[in-house]
């Protein structure tokens, strides 16, 4: 158990140096889905499940919804952003 989790370890702080590389390259998209794999890598050594994270999300959405000013997701321009993530099931 312990080598497994030590390469997951190593894994994870690789795929970590990749977004970096990518994010610093402008492959904003790209670094966002490793984004994805990281989170799922945490989730895994962290024994946290899809349905914990779900709850976390919504907690912050609410969160979030009670503080937000409606000017607040918008850029400069005046246009929308994108989230950054969504869970799908």
């Amino acid at each position: 158990m312990a080598n497994s989790e030590e390469r997951l370890h190593s894994v994870l702080a690789t795929l970590e140096e990749c977004r970096t590389a990518l994010t610093a390259g402008g492959e904003l998209e790209t670094a966002l889905m490793v984004s994805v794999a990281i989170l799922e890598l945490r989730m895994k050594l962290n024994q946290i499940t899809d349905v914990e994270l779900k709850v976390l999300c919504d907690a912050m959405m609410l969160e979030g919804r009670n503080a937000e000013k409606p000017h607040d997701l918008e850029t400069p321009q005046g246009e929308r952003r994108r989230p950054l993530l969504k869970l799908v099931k």
